[in-house]
């Protein structure tokens, strides 16, 4: 099993993916070890002081003010993680609660948060036994990082709450780690805080998010392609002197995709000998401007991605001259804004799909095809409701592209009286995400179809590999009309696992 080593200085999205997704093994580095107890050091003496200090011998938020006396500081991390493990609504998924764990162990370790080194390790061993606290939808406002995601996770360090198992079934906590030789931790001065107040939540969703959508802007471009090539249109648009002028970096990259999917098809520009057309419709002709802006959208929240890992998100921390100081980098903007933009450009990448799809489906503008794709137009319905199934997709991706990061709500009585509402957007970007899968495996399937049914016309090599694989993986051709839910599952099954891509190239070589 692949194994991860958590040092000082961040994790990279890899390793997030390792973890979160693929149960890889986690280990703390000797350095990580050393910082945490020379950290651990300063807080224990600032501890010892009569002064107050905020998170170590004080209340939280708006309750700092008050000094809590030592007997009473285990009694203090204690009622924090409990009263702050307040989630309500559905479980949010393994793979999400994972990442949240990860990341806030890769603070942990940047021996800025003063946590004992025995608590990091017992976040790792929970990981490593796949024990996975059950954390719920709705309690997060992104400013002071995930509270509620954090603190139901902190709860099973504790042996308290519920938590799955390897085997996704939800049992006691403490039943769990007992059953993997895990002992509960008793948290000490600042652990309780330093466990719960960071942006990993909302970052490990982004982190997913972004692998997800750069197979999903590969797999637009072999739509697309597809879709340009069953409407006959021309592949000239696509030319890369044409986007050197226009040197959006995602533009040409998304250009250069098609043009390689389209090599050697005798589809395209065929219209020109018989039906001329001056230009194609912009769903078709202007593909590469729009996936290439979101291109670039996704290289953007890379960017803030990695500056995120590499950063320890914490309230207070331990600077390396051995101050404790507070701070406002627990606020999620930064990742808040690239969650909604990256929703707003999903939205406008299935948006402009659909339009294909339709496109395809009326005789009045699909250059020769027949209605609605079907075998026996009227008898048959075809891939009506295929369309419309794709519109009721766009239209939530729409309505989940409205930002969450314009929001605010004022709380701890107006002491926290601006929030990211980062968990927020994570949690709409995820379902969009979903839907712009779906939105692909539909326009896939009619322009399989669409290119299948033109008689006599040969499509380039690799769409024929597309299409071999398509039908192969349990999504059928065209004929009378069938259950569809089935094949659209099989073409959304196709895309997800990023098949349609890898199919595409076993022709063309690597895409962009």
């Amino acid at each position: 099993m692949h194994t991860v080593v958590v040092g000082t200085s961040g994790v990279t999205a890899s390793d997030v993916l390792a973890v979160a997704r693929a149960d890889a093994r986690v280990e703390l580095s000797e350095e990580a070890r050393a910082a945490l107890a020379a950290a651990r050091g300063v807080v224990e003496a600032l501890a010892a002081k009569p002064e107050p200090v905020y998170g170590v011998s004080t209340g939280f938020g708006a309750l700092a003010t008050r000094h809590i006396s030592q007997e009473l500081r285990t009694r203090l991390q204690r009622n924090i993680v409990r009263s702050h493990a307040a989630g309500m609504g559905p479980r949010v998924e393994r793979e999400v609660v994972r990442a949240l764990m990860f990341l806030r162990l890769k603070t942990v370790c940047s021996g800025r948060t003063g946590v004992r080194p025995e608590v990091a390790q017992t976040m790792a061993d929970l990981l490593n036994a796949g024990i996975t606290p059950v954390v719920h939808e709705y309690g997060s406002l992104g400013c002071s990082g995930d509270l509620a995601p954090l603190s139901h996770c902190a709860l099973a360090l504790m042996g308290e709450g519920d938590a799955e198992d390897r085997d996704g079934a939800i049992r006691p906590a403490a039943e769990l780690l007992a059953e993997h030789g895990i002992a509960p931790v008793e948290l000490r001065e600042k652990e309780g805080l330093a466990l719960l107040n960071g942006t990993d939540g909302m970052l490990g969703m982004l982190i997913m998010a972004l692998a997800d959508l750069e197979t999903l802007y590969k797999s637009a471009d072999v739509t697309a392609a597809l879709s340009l090539e069953a409407l006959l249109g021309t592949d000239k648009v696509l030319a890369p002197e044409l986007h050197t002028i226009r040197p959006h970096p995602g533009q040409g990259a998304s250009a250069a995709n098609m043009l390689a999917v389209l090599k050697g098809s005798g589809l395209t520009g065929h219209h020109q000998d018989d039906a001329p057309r001056v230009q194609d419709a912009y769903s078709v002709r202007c593909a590469p401007q729009v996936a290439g802006a979101g291109r670039d959208t996704l290289a953007h929240a890379r960017l803030v991605a990695e500056r995120e890992l590499a950063s320890a998100v914490d309230n207070p921390v331990v600077l390396p001259d051995g101050r404790v100081e507070s701070n406002g980098n627990f606020h999620g903007a930064p990742v808040a804004y690239v969650l909604d933009f990256l929703a707003i450009a999903a939205a406008d990448l299935a948006s402009i799909a659909e339009r294909r799809t339709d496109r395809l489906l009326d005789k009045n503008r699909s250059h020769g095809l027949p209605p609605f794709l079907a075998d026996d137009a009227g008898v048959d319905s075809g891939l009506m409701i295929a369309q419309y199934t794709q519109a009721a997709l766009v239209s939530e991706m729409k309505r989940l592209a409205v930002p969450a990061s314009a929001d605010s709500i004022p709380s701890s009585a107006m002491q926290e009286d601006h929030v990211s509402m980062g968990w927020s957007a994570a949690r709409k970007l995820r379902t969009a995400v979903d839907n712009l899968t779906r939105v692909l495996a539909i326009e896939l399937y009619a322009a399989t179809r669409a290119v299948e049914l033109r008689e006599g016309l040969t499509p380039a090599p690799a769409s024929r590999a597309a299409i071999t694989a398509l039908r192969a993986a349990g999504s059928e051709g065209p004929g009378p009309d069938r259950y569809l839910a089935p094949d659209l599952a099989a073409a959304d099954a196709f895309v997800r696992a990023g098949s349609l891509v890898a199919s595409v190239e076993t022709v063309t070589g690597p895409l962009a």
